[in-house]
Protein backbone atom coordinates (compact mmCIF):
# COMPACT_ATOMS: atom_id res chain seq x y z
CA UNK A 1 0.00 0.00 0.00
CA UNK A 2 1.42 3.23 -0.64
CA UNK A 3 0.12 6.65 0.51
CA UNK A 4 1.30 9.95 -1.13
CA UNK A 5 0.82 13.17 1.30
CA UNK A 6 -1.29 15.70 -0.64
CA UNK A 7 -0.72 19.12 0.80
CA UNK A 8 -4.11 21.11 1.15
CA UNK A 9 -3.94 24.95 -0.18
CA UNK A 10 -5.62 26.29 2.27
CA UNK A 11 -4.10 24.57 4.82
CA UNK A 12 -1.30 25.90 7.10
CA UNK A 13 1.38 24.53 5.45
CA UNK A 14 0.33 26.09 2.61
CA UNK A 15 -1.11 29.28 1.84
CA UNK A 16 -3.19 30.89 4.01
CA UNK A 17 -6.95 31.97 3.33
CA UNK A 18 -7.25 35.82 2.34
CA UNK A 19 -9.36 37.70 5.14
CA UNK A 20 -12.84 38.36 4.45
CA UNK A 21 -13.31 41.60 3.53
CA UNK A 22 -10.09 42.22 1.62
CA UNK A 23 -11.09 40.57 -2.08
CA UNK A 24 -14.61 41.71 -1.58
CA UNK A 25 -13.83 45.68 -1.85
CA UNK A 26 -11.45 44.48 -4.90
CA UNK A 27 -14.31 42.57 -6.64
CA UNK A 28 -16.50 46.12 -5.69
CA UNK A 29 -14.09 48.17 -7.17
CA UNK A 30 -13.88 46.62 -10.25
CA UNK A 31 -17.49 46.15 -10.54
CA UNK A 32 -18.52 49.70 -10.37
CA UNK A 33 -15.72 51.37 -11.70
CA UNK A 34 -16.43 49.52 -15.26
CA UNK A 35 -17.80 51.87 -17.75
CA UNK A 36 -19.69 49.74 -19.70
CA UNK A 37 -22.81 51.15 -21.05
CA UNK A 38 -22.34 54.69 -20.34
CA UNK A 39 -22.69 56.01 -23.49
CA UNK A 40 -25.70 53.55 -24.50
CA UNK A 41 -27.66 54.92 -21.14
CA UNK A 42 -26.82 58.27 -22.46
CA UNK A 43 -28.26 58.15 -25.76
CA UNK A 44 -31.14 56.61 -23.96
CA UNK A 45 -32.12 59.00 -21.10
CA UNK A 46 -31.07 62.05 -23.49
CA UNK A 47 -34.45 61.75 -25.69
CA UNK A 48 -36.60 59.84 -23.27
CA UNK A 49 -35.94 63.51 -21.02
CA UNK A 50 -36.71 65.72 -23.96
CA UNK A 51 -39.94 63.17 -24.67
CA UNK A 52 -40.60 63.95 -20.85
CA UNK A 53 -39.96 67.78 -21.03
CA UNK A 54 -42.42 68.29 -24.30
CA UNK A 55 -45.19 65.98 -23.11
CA UNK A 56 -45.27 68.03 -19.85
CA UNK A 57 -44.78 71.29 -21.78
CA UNK A 58 -48.13 70.06 -23.76
CA UNK A 59 -49.86 69.45 -20.19
CA UNK A 60 -49.13 72.48 -18.79
CA UNK A 61 -50.21 74.27 -21.81
CA UNK A 62 -53.64 72.91 -22.28
CA UNK A 63 -54.12 73.38 -18.52
CA UNK A 64 -53.18 76.95 -19.24
CA UNK A 65 -55.29 77.47 -21.55
CA UNK A 66 -58.44 75.56 -20.56
CA UNK A 67 -57.87 77.93 -16.76
CA UNK A 68 -57.63 80.96 -19.61
CA UNK A 69 -60.68 80.21 -21.11
CA UNK A 70 -62.93 80.02 -17.99
CA UNK A 71 -61.49 83.43 -16.99
CA UNK A 72 -62.35 84.96 -20.41
CA UNK A 73 -66.26 83.24 -20.06
CA UNK A 74 -66.69 84.43 -16.14
CA UNK A 75 -65.45 87.85 -17.71
CA UNK A 76 -68.05 87.76 -20.91
CA UNK A 77 -70.84 86.70 -18.14
CA UNK A 78 -69.86 89.69 -15.77
CA UNK A 79 -69.78 92.28 -17.83
CA UNK A 80 -73.11 90.83 -19.99
CA UNK A 81 -75.09 91.26 -16.92
CA UNK A 82 -73.34 94.39 -16.01
CA UNK A 83 -73.69 96.02 -19.42
CA UNK A 84 -70.19 97.18 -19.68
CA UNK A 85 -68.50 97.13 -22.95
CA UNK A 86 -64.83 97.44 -23.34
CA UNK A 87 -62.81 98.16 -26.44
CA UNK A 88 -61.43 94.79 -27.64
CA UNK A 89 -65.27 93.47 -27.13
CA UNK A 90 -67.26 92.56 -29.99
CA UNK A 91 -71.32 93.29 -29.43
CA UNK A 92 -73.02 91.34 -32.23
CA UNK A 93 -77.50 92.42 -32.63
CA UNK A 94 -79.15 89.41 -32.32
CA UNK A 95 -82.80 89.34 -33.64
CA UNK A 96 -85.35 88.51 -30.90
CA UNK A 97 -88.81 86.85 -31.64
CA UNK A 98 -90.11 89.88 -29.35
CA UNK A 99 -90.11 92.53 -30.46
CA UNK A 100 -90.16 94.55 -26.72
CA UNK A 101 -86.72 92.50 -26.08
CA UNK A 102 -83.13 93.37 -27.70
CA UNK A 103 -80.71 90.73 -27.10
CA UNK A 104 -77.07 91.29 -27.92
CA UNK A 105 -74.05 88.88 -27.97
CA UNK A 106 -70.99 89.88 -25.88
CA UNK A 107 -67.71 88.23 -27.43
CA UNK A 108 -64.74 89.06 -25.14
CA UNK A 109 -61.09 87.80 -25.98
CA UNK A 110 -58.82 86.98 -23.37
CA UNK A 111 -54.52 86.74 -24.03
CA UNK A 112 -52.32 85.39 -21.66
CA UNK A 113 -48.16 83.98 -22.48
CA UNK A 114 -47.54 80.44 -21.91
CA UNK A 115 -44.74 79.49 -19.63
CA UNK A 116 -41.79 77.84 -21.84
CA UNK A 117 -40.85 74.97 -20.16
CA UNK A 118 -38.62 73.27 -23.32
CA UNK A 119 -36.46 76.35 -24.60
CA UNK A 120 -36.78 76.80 -28.67
CA UNK A 121 -39.87 74.40 -28.78
CA UNK A 122 -42.44 76.74 -30.29
CA UNK A 123 -39.25 78.36 -32.19
CA UNK A 124 -38.71 74.90 -33.84
CA UNK A 125 -43.11 74.20 -34.07
CA UNK A 126 -43.15 77.43 -35.58
CA UNK A 127 -46.03 78.55 -32.73
CA UNK A 128 -46.35 81.61 -30.83
CA UNK A 129 -46.47 82.07 -26.75
CA UNK A 130 -50.03 83.37 -26.32
CA UNK A 131 -53.43 81.83 -25.75
CA UNK A 132 -56.00 83.71 -27.52
CA UNK A 133 -59.78 82.51 -26.01
CA UNK A 134 -62.71 84.00 -26.57
CA UNK A 135 -65.54 83.63 -24.03
CA UNK A 136 -69.58 84.56 -25.15
CA UNK A 137 -72.57 85.83 -23.03
CA UNK A 138 -75.83 86.79 -24.41
CA UNK A 139 -77.05 90.43 -23.31
CA UNK A 140 -80.65 91.23 -22.27
CA UNK A 141 -81.61 94.69 -22.45
CA UNK A 142 -84.94 95.04 -21.89
CA UNK A 143 -86.96 98.53 -23.24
Amino acid sequence: MNLTFIPLQNSRLGKSKPRFGSNISGILKNKYHQDDGTVESALVLIPLLILFMIAVNLIVATNLRNGDFAIAQSDASSRAISGEVRESDQVIELDSPNPFTHMKLLISVHRDSLPQLVPGLLALLGGKNLVEVNGAAVMEILN
